[in-house]
């Protein structure tokens, strides 16, 4: 998370690599913008848990509320139904600050097309620059350019993907009237099944490779 010691910032990563220049210097920097946004969308993932769970315990005492007003209002007379309308003001917060979240979410999944299309510059300048052969020392340890550039697609492809669950997720919960389909959703907002362990992988090897974790 930001500001804490497993946070690379960008200051930190230039004085490690301020003999790096060129693709190498421009690898790296994406590597340690990869890692930041990775910690900020798992803090943003558990603040929107803890909201999601919010919505979902004043939507279930809103659904019994109304059921404990119809039964009221059939077994009592006519306009002396003692029950009073609960939870629309705080739900409404709640499912603002959830959306508050998916957008931020949203903005992070554009900064990583960036870091995308910046990494495919990388690639196609290489390739303009060695032609089909290809440089014939790796940047770093072993990868060639390439790698990079799949590393960070596989990453963007996981995060965009889990980016549209949490949009259906911030869009359905607060309608929904069932109590195991509520438990469905805060299930797949808090296990984030598009982001597999793989993709964590594929982040720390990327880490490994361009010197941000040791060998």
């Amino acid at each position: 998370m930001e500001g804490q010691p497993d946070d690379i910032t960008q200051s930190s990563a230039k004085k490690k690599c301020s003999a790096l220049t060129g693709s190498a210097r421009k690898i790296k920097d994406n590597a340690a913008d990869w890692h930041n946004l990775l910690l900020r969308w798992e803090k943003l993932n558990d603040e929107g848990f803890k909201v999601a769970g919010r919505i979902v315990e004043l939507r279930l005492m809103r659904s019994q509320h109304d059921e404990l007003l119809l039964l009221d209002s059939t077994s009592a007379p006519a306009g002396s139904s003692s029950l009073q309308t609960v939870g629309p003001p705080e739900l409404q917060d709640e499912c603002c600050k959830l959306k508050d979240i998916v957008d931020k979410m949203a903005s992070m999944v554009m900064k990583m097309q960036h870091l995308m299309a910046s990494q495919q510059g990388v690639q196609d300048l290489e390739e303009f620059q060695f032609r089909a052969g290809g440089r014939r020392l790796p940047l770093f340890h072993s990868w060639d350019t390439k790698a990079f550039g799949d590393s960070s697609r596989a990453l963007l492809e996981s995060f965009t993907e889990e980016l549209k669950l949490k949009q259906m997720i911030q869009e359905e919960l607060a309608h929904t009237w069932s109590s195991d389909l509520c438990m469905v959703y805060l299930s797949c907002w808090l296990h984030q099944p598009f982001i597999p362990p793989d993709a964590r992988l594929t982040l720390e090897a990327l880490l490994l490779e361009t010197g941000h974790r040791p060998l």
